[in-house]
């Protein structure tokens, strides 16, 4: 889209202002709105942001303006706010891409691929939990009947949420989104919203809208729309399985080579990319669960499903979800991403992760295609099968150890991350929680 072409689309859709969008470092979506009259300003001088208000900047307060340049090709309406569109900004301080801008990071190591002629395509399938406040200000799923232990797929349950799913998909569907399949998920309130896959910048700019769009409408429905990993302990939780391939060369799929001794449809390439995954598992784990609430729903055990459906071991598998990796033949499914994550950031931390793993020719070893879950700690050890870190300090301090991301996503931008991540460690330790209260105080 040209400066010429967005003008009509601004007066097409009766436009009247314009939000020049950027995320922090948690991936959370910060915004100016601007009138359509100052629409090229956002193409020009951009939109101004105090860095030291942000999360995740490096900035202090007598740092100059964090400035937003807004991508022409993001611009679309934003339906549930009538006469506003919407626009991607790539930030820029003193006139240069920013270090601590992760749209930019995410486009510095896509361009690795890019010269050798590739494009990194990902299809993430969003998991969220539409819950309602009650009197007492607790939480449940908004459709009071939504009871079963086994809910997976029930239709009454879809049915029963469907108010705000159409909603939420024909908002989707207006700005370009592919929606191809929705499915009530295994816990009770949860959902999942499928849509056709993309470019790896443009995957993570949808997820942000994605979440945006869903946080609004619910709200204005009076419900909460959650994408916290966790919200129930005794239910699973919610992930972002993002399903990876590379294009190029002619090809449409470089992972796909139906001669694989393991008839799971893989590429000599995409065993190597897998093998850099699986290498990396333990820093990824870090950009890829975020919270401390990831690791509510990494840990290893069942739910009253059956299962926690949590990828908690370093492995890859043909169908198997007690996996890291699953293989839905002929490309990777990485199901460690939840949908607490900087998209752009856990995207570039995928990518990075698995160019070192094609760079070195790295072996993924053998499939583990059984349920890991029956399996013991012992017989783990004995197959060499590594697990994932089990809270966000461990994931951290894998991150740190891990040379890669500070090397290939920026030095200054993963110490900012480790200081930010551990300050939300250190004050999720100092808490005291209900369950301690009951436990310890007249225990001794």
């Amino acid at each position: 889209m040209n400066l010429k072409q967005a003008q009509k689309f601004l007066k097409d859709h009766d436009i009247r202002y314009v939000l020049a969008q950027f995320v922090d470092v948690h991936g959370v979506a910060k915004t100016k709105s601007v009138p359509v009259s100052h629409f090229e300003d956002i193409l020009t001088s951009g939109a101004g942001f105090a860095g030291f208000a942000i999360w995740g900047m490096g900035m202090a307060p007598h740092d100059p303006d964090y400035i937003g340049i807004g991508d022409l090709s993001t611009l679309s309406v934003v339906p549930w706010q009538p006469g506003y569109a919407r626009i991607v900004c790539d930030g820029r301080v003193r006139g240069k891409p920013y270090a601590f801008d992760t749209r930019h990071v995410l486009k510095q190591v896509l361009a690795a691929t890019d010269v050798r002629g590739w494009t990194v395509n990902v299809g993430v399938e969003p998991e969220f939990m539409v819950l309602r406040k009650q009197e007492d200000g607790t939480l449940a799923p908004a459709d009071d009947s939504d009871t079963l232990e086994k809910p997976c797929y029930d239709y009454k349950g879809l049915s029963r949420g469907r108010a705000f799913i159409e909603r939420l998909v024909g908002a989707l569907q207006t700005t370009g989104f592919d929606v191809y399949q929705i499915d009530h998920e295994d816990a009770n309130g949860q959902f999942e919203i499928n849509y056709t896959y993309a470019d790896a910048l443009t995957a993570a700019d949808r997820f942000v809208f994605f979440r945006m769009a869903a946080g609004e409408i619910a709200r204005e429905m009076d419900l909460v729309c959650s994408f916290m990993p966790k919200p129930f302990r005794h239910r699973t939780g919610s992930g972002l399985h993002m399903h990876l391939s590379l294009s190029g060369n002619g090809k449409p799929n470089l992972f796909h080579d139906d001669k694989d001794k393991h008839g799971m449809g893989l590429s000599r390439l995409g065993y190597q990319f897998l093998g850099g995954l699986l290498k990396h598992a333990r820093g990824l784990c870090a950009l890829l669960a975020p919270s401390v609430n990831s690791y509510k729903r990494l840990v290893v055990g069942e739910s009253l499903s059956g299962a926690t459906w949590a990828p908690a071991y370093i492995t890859f598998g043909d169908n198997n979800r007690t996996s890291m990796i699953r293989i839905p033949y002929g490309r990777l499914e990485c199901r460690l991403a939840d949908p607490s994550c900087n998209p752009y950031l856990a995207m570039a931390a995928v990518v990075a992760a698995g160019m070192d793993g094609v760079e070195h020719k790295m072996d993924p070893g053998p499939p583990q295609n059984e349920n890991l879950y029956e399996l013991s700690r012992a017989e783990l050890r004995r197959r060499g099968i590594g697990l994932l870190p089990q809270n966000l300090g461990e994931a951290l301090d894998a991150l740190e150890a891990d040379p890669l991301f500070s090397r290939v996503l920026g030095a200054e931008l993963i110490q900012e991350f480790l200081k930010v991540k551990r300050m939300e460690w250190v004050e999720y330790s100092r808490h005291v929680s209900d369950w301690e209260l009951n436990r310890y105080l007249e225990f001794y």
